[in-house]
């Protein structure tokens, strides 16, 4: 092909990749192992631009690796329980297992069309019964060592998607994917106990240097670690009963003018039975779920209750108050309400006339009482505390009240056991089975999968097929014989997501969840995906992982160990979706320009790491950018046949001088990009890409330059095969090489090159400029003029023949005088 078809190239090249093997990774010790991931896909039908650019990215680094002689894996699998399988299947009157299979196949082609080097053949979906048997394993696993358990609790109920929520898919009290207003109600619900892991999932941030600090600062905030004194209030008229309140601000004790707890607090159910509006008030926030990054903004609500605090240091009785901004699932469920030094409570006590007394002052100021003083300060009204300064009276105050028995120092985490049972159909069965006479019976190891019926159809209204599958639940029980009946609550897929790494280094392994390979593997190299999954599927991974490390199926700490959160693909500012009419169709961009344009707009278009405004142009300058590289390269290799030797000396001396200096300036923009591919600043590698061809571009085309040119095209194909593996593919047989581009070592820089002194030349004709050259410091005269008249931009400028007239300024310019 002499001019640049993309469609018909690609095609071309994508069969003869689906034969070769190359991409499928071998364990090797005598190799240095990289694992490349991208967080696996939902199989939803259709790649959008987003996809394209988390893969695309993922695709630029394991190339790349590959390029430096790494021994890469780069798998594939997909991500095929869940709600939007199970939703689209009610609108369809299909099966969801029917629809999810359609789905793969088509992304399959997809993702090819797209030229990701994955190694298909450890491909798995997670609703496969094979895959899946090893996660119900694990879960039986962590049942026996005590880390998954079943007990009634108060959970997120979604509404709309009739399921439960763990704390972290509810965001601004909604669901995170159905929106709706989430509701409060307890039923039996199975845990993972994450809370055993806390310390270590704490600490181990600091052994994470590769990843972003905002998913560090985000992971930290969420677990949410708080030291400080819990202090026991009594209860007025009740000589036998406390209330153990927990409080970072020790020093603000003499402050208090009323207690909060939590709705679902014992106090306050105690409270609801002698008092009807308080069992309302209950009821009604009992269908509210109230996250605790929302009790900031929180309209404030509460009622008095029928029982009053004493002040552990002055007896003074303080009233208590249920409300709706003290979550139960933090610390004690009840906090010490200090008006004047803390924002919610000033807000409360402002909306119910409750007294406010301030106990901190900040450098003798006085305080204006039009917000809370929240700042660390010095004691006043606080009778023997008064001049301390904060933390030498939070030192004071606790001794004093240990003394008494009325406090000990504590710590709490904001983290909870993972709630992981959900109440629908399309997910990994629980392998537990409820027996009337044995309880709790986990399945026999030899009696896995517990297979999902796949040929179910969910209807509207209707929480979980599986409820009314008699031939799912209806089970002998394996202790007693007896009618049992199998759990119909199934995974949340976040539990597929948080070890599904670990089985794509031996996805074909039936006698073991994992084997040697894993270890081999394992960790994760490079992890690409949205930060969205900060504080669920990245913490949740984190967990399992060490889960598994201490069932001796890994030898690692952490699962990954760069971690890379890229930015999201927008249009007019917004992020794409159907609902706002502005998706671009991946396909039709590969229809009309080709996968490598559409890598390479995605990859020059903005950091990795940073939201990436689509562009037209854009593509249309990607398209134009290839098609002049196709031009350049077919050019030279056409002309090259044709070019006679010259043999003048003084002519061959100054091409040495100008070939050193092209070479020079060829390894600086290999350099460059070496530095830009090492810290995955991928945009600029196009740049320096870019850069590069335009100095070939200015060559021109003669024998005195082919070693020059072919040198500096064979590195800028090496920096762009990556980035755009089908056109560099190409070219690079039509250089003459014999081996692929993919299988060809990453290039070196020559430092040699480097060290030369180079001279920028200004070259005219009659005082106007026409070009620039470079040549080393030490070029001679006749050397300086020799090169200026080969440059191409010069060729429509000066006579054939005799040398004119130049002057030349050393070390800047030259001017022909005609």
């Amino acid at each position: 092909m002499h001019d640049y078809q993309p469609v018909i190239l690609e095609e071309i090249l994508q069969k003869e990749w689906q034969e070769d093997s190359s991409m499928q990774a071998m364990e090797s010790i005598d190799r240095e192992k990289f694992y490349c991931l991208s967080m696996m896909p939902y199989p939803s039908g259709s790649l959008h631009m987003g996809h394209v650019r988390n893969y695309t990215i993922g695709d630029v680094i394991a190339r790349y690796q590959r390029m430096l002689g790494k021994n890469v894996l780069q798998p594939i699998s997909w991500d095929a329980f869940g709600l939007p399988a199970e939703n689209a299947a009610l609108q369809n009157a299909i099966p969801p297992q029917q629809w999810i299979k359609k789905n793969i196949q088509q992304m399959r082609l997809q993702l090819k069309r797209l030229g990701f080097s994955y190694d298909w053949s450890r491909e798995f979906s997670t609703s496969d019964p094979n895959h899946y048997r090893w996660e119900q394993y694990l879960f039986l696993k962590m049942y026996k060592k005590g880390l998954a358990y079943q007990k009634n609790s108060v959970v997120n109920w979604d509404p709309v998607d009739q399921t439960v929520l763990a704390n972290e898919q509810v965001i601004d009290g909604r669901g995170w994917r159905s929106g709706a207003l989430v509701e409060r109600r307890e039923i039996p619900q199975w845990f993972l106990k994450i809370t055993a892991y806390t310390d270590e999932l704490l600490t181990g941030l600091d052994h994470l240097p590769s990843w972003p600090a905002q998913v560090i600062a985000m992971q930290k905030n969420w677990i949410g670690r708080s030291r400080g004194v819990e202090i026991q209030f009594a209860i007025a008229d009740y000589p036998k009963m406390t209330l153990p309140i927990f409080t970072t601000r020790v020093d603000t004790l003499m402050g208090v003018t009323f207690l909060c707890i939590a709705a679902e607090h014992p106090l306050a159910k105690q409270a609801a039975q002698q008092q009807t509006e308080v069992a309302q008030f209950i009821e009604e926030l009992s269908h509210i779920r109230t996250a605790e990054a929302d009790t900031a903004t929180l309209d404030k609500r509460g009622l008095p209750i029928n029982f009053y605090a004493l002040h552990p240091i002055n007896g003074q009785r303080l009233p208590i108050w249920v409300t709706n901004y003290v979550l139960m699932d933090y610390a004690t469920g009840a906090v010490m309400a200090v008006p004047a030094h803390d924002d919610r409570d000033f807000e409360f006590a402002q909306q119910h006339q409750l007294p406010i007394q301030q106990v901190i002052q900040i450098n003798d100021q006085p305080w204006d009482k039009k917000k809370a003083i929240t700042e660390l300060g010095t004691l006043i009204n606080s009778h023997l505390f008064d001049g301390l300064d904060s933390k030498e009276a939070q030192k004071t105050i606790t001794q004093h009240l240990i003394q008494y028995e009325q406090a000990t120092y504590k710590t709490y985490d904001n983290l909870h056991d993972w709630s992981i049972a959900r109440q629908r159909y399309w997910g990994t069965p629980i392998p537990i089975i409820h027996c009337p006479s044995c309880g709790i019976v986990p399945v026999p190891e030899e009696d896995l999968p517990v297979v999902l019926p796949n040929n179910l159809v969910p209807k509207k209204g209707q929480a979980s097929p599986l409820k009314e599958c008699a031939a799912f639940y209806e089970v002998a029980c394996p202790l007693c014989q007896e009618p049992a009946r199998r759990e119909t609550d199934t995974f949340d897929t976040f539990f597929e997501s948080s070890w599904y790494y670990t089985r794509l280094a031996c996805p074909d392994q039936d006698q073991a969840i994992l084997d040697d390979r894993a270890k081999y593997w394992v960790p994760v190299d490079q992890y690409i995906g949205g930060i969205e999954h900060a504080t669920m599927h990245l913490l949740y991974a984190r967990f399992i992982h060490k889960v598994l490390r201490d069932e001796n199926f890994m030898n690692s700490d952490e699962p990954f160990i760069h971690l890379l959160t890229q930015g999201m693909v927008l249009k007019d500012g917004s992020k794409m979706s159907k609902s706002k009419g502005n998706v671009v169709s991946p396909k039709a961009l590969i229809d009309q320009y080709g996968a490598d344009t559409v890598r390479l707009f995605i990859i020059f278009a903005a950091p990795p790491e940073h939201s990436l405004e689509w562009s037209e142009h854009g593509v249309e300058g990607a398209h134009r950018f290839l098609k002049r590289l196709w031009s350049l390269v077919h050019n030279w290799q056409v002309q090259l046949q044709k070019l006679v030797a010259k043999d003048n000396e003084d002519a061959e001396e100054a091409m040495h001088q100008g070939n050193q200096a092209i070479r020079h300036q060829i390894h600086s923009i290999l350099k460059q990009a070496n530095n830009d591919m090492a810290r995955l600043k991928l945009n600029t590698v196009v740049s320096a890409a870019m850069k590069l061809f335009n100095q070939l571009h200015k060559l021109p085309i003669d024998s005195y330059h082919t070693h020059s040119f072919k040198e500096g095209a064979e590195i800028l194909l090496c920096i762009l095969a990556p980035i755009t593996p089908h056109i560099t593919h190409h070219l690079w047989f039509l250089l003459g090489h014999s081996e692929p581009i993919a299988h060809t070592p990453w290039p070196k820089i020559d430092v040699g090159v480097l060290e030369l002194e180079i001279v920028t030349w200004v070259v005219q004709v009659n005082g106007k400029r026409r070009a620039e050259m470079t040549l080393l410091n030490d070029a001679e005269k006749e050397e300086i003029i020799c090169a200026a008249k080969e440059l191409k931009q010069l060729k429509r400028y000066l006579p054939k023949g005799d040398t004119p007239k130049c002057i030349i300024v050393p070390k800047k310019l030259i001017n022909f005088v005609l």
